[in-house]
């Protein structure tokens, strides 16, 4: 048994790890002297250029969106491209109209700026719930990436995520952002060389002449639909929702020196994405031309690489497989260590001194990195379900406060710390009825749609009924209005004469939040505090 695991390509991928281990351990704990305070510890002292924002959120977005359009890819073609279009158009809704009100505002967290309007109780509510679910996204991806260095080396699947997570501890522990900042200049590095192997591999076998063939022989490979209009339709919805929650990114960006410079650097971000999108759908499809029949495109492409890449190689793009895990994982652990030490446990403390903070939060660093071990052995053999299920605990908590605390001034801490509850309770249930599946959801309606609706409706309800006797209502905005209302109407129409139609799709529940989305926006534009009473 020993024999199996401990093979050639085993031995060059974990001899580049075992250097490349401490080489970021180095860095996270030489970023320990510019992380001295809690703005350079959690805000790397809002001194981060262009570039070095440009690899943090592509080390963040870029590295995950690779895996996920390999592995799509290899069964549906070019349409998997679609996902990181998605992705990148989320980054730059951020960057054109977030980035500014959020840098100004100095945002570290998302529960952070729920709990400074909402209060004590709303924070430690909203950066409990946040903190639970990033373990869950590092583990997803850290299983999903798992699954591919088991091919390469023979190591389980255990054994791969409870050394990422062990890695992703020792050096954010130390610097923080910075060390964050620093580790992902490499991650990305990494990731190129990784490009430059894979794009090697696929000039021996199949060579440009036998991708092409392929794709004439398979037209439907070049197909811009081949994977389902609904979940392109899906995709996009779930980015574009997630702008105003997306926390690890948020966290990055508003490192920056000005607003300027942050926005510039994702943008550059967005070029480089471009690298990772082109490459994942060219692997993914050199793979199922060597390997077609295999279910997964993360085992079947590392097994196209050791046919015809000598192991050093293989191991060099393993270690850029690995890069790409830590990138979006330490982000993601950062990030809910942030919101489980400042806006938690710092809140529970009597103590408001900001170095009480930094240790609350290594000492969160400590409790997620158990944390994403459990989730990891817990439900192994589904690691996307775990991006699922944190989507669904997360944004069916914070989404309708998030918008409040940003633009509507009616919504009261009642109303906030009811619609946390609820949604967070609703989308768990909604998951229950369906038998916690990853694909076939009760009544064909997603738990995302249910959270998230039943967290706008609490919301507005009771923040109405709380200050009944203190609302105006106006009409300043009315083109922007009607607009909305012939949304709704068109929507609504929509719904009602095709609602079988949508429920086959599984599409039913994004138009009905779609609905009651709209009608949120409608009442924030015509609605105020009436200051003369």
């Amino acid at each position: 048994m020993l024999g199996e695991t401990i093979n050639q390509y085993a031995v060059w991928f974990l001899g580049m790890a075992l250097v490349y281990t401490l080489l970021l351990i180095v860095i996270g704990r030489k970023a320990k002297k510019l992380a001295q305070d809690d703005v350079g510890y959690f805000s790397g002292n809002r001194n981060f250029g262009a570039w070095h924002v440009a690899v943090c959120i592509t080390g963040l977005f870029s590295g995950s969106s690779f895996v996920a359009i390999l592995e799509l890819s290899y069964n549906y073609g070019l349409s998997a491209i679609w996902y990181g279009i998605a992705e990148s158009l989320h980054v730059f809704i951020i960057a054109f109209f977030l980035l500014s009100s959020f840098r100004e505002k100095l945002v570290v967290t998302i529960s952070g700026l729920i709990g400074k309007k909402y209060g004590e109780l709303a924070s430690i509510i909203s950066g409990l719930i946040t903190a639970i679910t990033f373990p869950m996204w590092s583990t997803a991806t850290a299983l999903a990436f798992a699954s591919a260095l088991h091919v390469f080396t023979g190591l389980s699947l255990h054994l791969s995520v409870i050394f990422t997570a062990l890695l992703l501890f020792l050096y954010l522990r130390s610097g923080g952002m910075w060390a964050l900042g620093y580790t992902q200049i490499l991650n990305v590095i990494v990731s190129f060389i990784m490009f430059g192997v894979g794009f090697y591999a696929l000039l021996i076998e199949p060579g440009l002449d036998g991708l092409a063939n392929f794709v004439t022989t398979h037209p439907e490979y070049l197909s811009p639909d081949s994977i389902g209009l609904q979940k392109i339709i899906v995709w996009f919805a779930t980015f574009i929702i997630n702008t105003f929650l997306a926390q690890a990114c948020f966290q990055m960006a508003t490192a920056c020196k000005t607003v300027e410079e942050g926005r510039k650097g994702l943008y550059i971000a967005l070029i480089l994405d471009i690298f990772f999108m082109i490459f994942g759908v060219l692997f993914g499809m050199a793979a199922v031309i060597k390997f077609p029949y295999l279910d997964k495109g993360l085992v079947a492409f590392p097994l196209y690489l050791k046919s015809v890449l000598p192991p050093p190689l293989v191991g060099i793009f393993g270690l850029g497989i690995w890069a790409c895990a830590l990138g979006w994982g330490a982000p993601c652990q950062f990030s809910g260590a942030t919101s489980l030490g400042k806006d938690v446990l710092g809140k529970l403390s009597s103590n408001d001194d900001n170095m009480t903070d930094i240790r609350y939060t290594k000492i969160s660093l400590l409790v997620l990195t158990l944390l994403m071990i459990c989730y990891s052995l817990l439900r192994s053999e589904a690691s996307a379900w775990w991006n699922v299920f944190a989507w669904v605990v997360r944004n069916s908590a914070t989404f309708s406060p998030v918008i409040a605390a940003l633009f509507w001034p009616v919504a009261t801490k009642r109303g906030v710390i009811y619609a946390m509850i609820t949604g967070f309770l609703s989308g768990i249930m909604w998951n229950y009825l369906g038998g916690w599946d990853i694909i076939h959801f009760y009544l064909n309606i997603h738990p995302i749609w249910i959270g998230m609706s039943v967290n706008i409706i609490f919301l507005v309800c009771i923040s109405l009924w709380d200050n009944f006797s203190n609302i105006k209502f106006k009409l300043k905005k009315k083109k922007t209005i009607l607009l909305f209302i012939l949304g709704f109407v068109g929507l609504l129409t929509l719904g009602v004469n095709h609602w079988y139609m949508l429920y086959i799709k599984g599409l039913l529940g994004l138009v009905s939040f779609s609905l009651i989305f709209i009608s949120f926006i409608l009442v924030i534009l015509t609605t105020e505090i009436n200051l003369k009473v």
